[in-house]
């Protein structure tokens, strides 16, 4: 089985890109702002930067889906 680092809810003008292991966490801190829109544990990414921001963390051999 496949482990999944990240998972993408949402859709539209904004997701939400859920980390589900440490270092997706981790990923986040040193990848994404410190000032964030946070919603739970998710971050809210505007459309236009989903795909960069998952282009980034698959780069990295982090899992998502």
């Amino acid at each position: 089985m496949t482990r999944i680092d990240f998972e993408i809810s949402g859709g539209g003008t904004v997701y939400l890109l859920h980390p589900l292991t440490r270092a997706a966490c981790t990923w986040v801190a040193e990848h994404l702002p410190v000032d964030a829109i946070r919603f739970g544990n998710a971050v809210a990414v505007e459309w236009r930067s989903i795909g960069a921001i998952v282009g980034g963390a698959i780069g990295a051999g982090l899992v998502v889906r």
